[in-house]
């Protein structure tokens, strides 16, 4: 009995290996994005472009790498994106309350999940752990370069700003872990990590205050 033309899968078109290369990790991002990172799989990435698994296996014989890969194109993009509006701030403190603005926004749940995934998957995939770790360093060093900019300015008081950026990273991700699973609402969280950076910075209660509504495009 001959197969029906609905189990035939049709033939992928031809694509030199840098496209289909591209085109496999485009669709493992736009998955993590959708979905989460979870749900990589051989099989997952080869329906989102319509061919067989054991093609996205040629291109990618190391399923935790790909997820590692995928992580870092997701989360880098993001970084580079908010250092690019942090640098159009006309202050350090202008600029970091931009950067906690924008961190909190509903809209940005994609990555935050990427991020919350990342974190219990890297337990044992190291590759995931190492790219995690990387990501990490750079959010470290651009909040590090905001803060001591606010140091030398006389906008902020503190010798250590190393550790401040630090516990800012750390709440940060705690507090959209919280906005996952919906625990408290985005002004209260915002609320609560602003006053902590005042706190660390010597600034004055309310310096950092998120206003009702507002944008990674305005600051108060």
């Amino acid at each position: 009995m001959s197969r029906s033309s609905s189990a035939v899968r049709p033939r992928a078109a031809r694509k030199s290996p840098e496209e289909r290369a591209e085109e496999i990790r485009s669709a493992a991002c736009e998955l993590a994005r959708s979905d989460g990172l979870p749900v990589l799989t051989l099989r997952s990435v080869a329906a989102r472009i319509g061919v067989a698994p054991a093609l996205v296996a040629h291109y990618e014989p190391s399923m935790d790498e790909l997820v590692a890969a995928t992580f870092t194109t997701v989360t880098t993009a993001e970084v580079d994106e908010i250092a690019e509006l942090l640098a159009e701030a006309p202050s350090a403190t202008d600029k970091l309350r931009r950067l906690v603005a924008t961190l909190l926004e509903p809209s940005r749940d994609d990555v935050t999940t990427v991020w919350a995934d990342a974190f219990s998957l890297g337990r044992t995939n190291e590759s995931l752990a190492a790219a995690v770790r990387a990501v990490m360093d750079t959010w470290q060093a651009l909040v590090v370069g905001v803060i001591e900019e606010g140091v030398a300015s006389g906008e902020f008081t503190t010798d250590e700003p190393a550790d401040v950026a630090w516990q800012f990273l750390g709440m940060v991700d705690g507090v959209n872990a919280h906005a996952l699973v919906h625990y408290a609402g985005t002004p209260d969280r915002g609320r609560l990590v602003c006053r902590a950076l005042e706190n660390e910075l010597g600034l004055a209660h309310g310096t950092l205050r998120i206003k009702s509504g507002m944008s990674s495009e305005t600051t108060e």
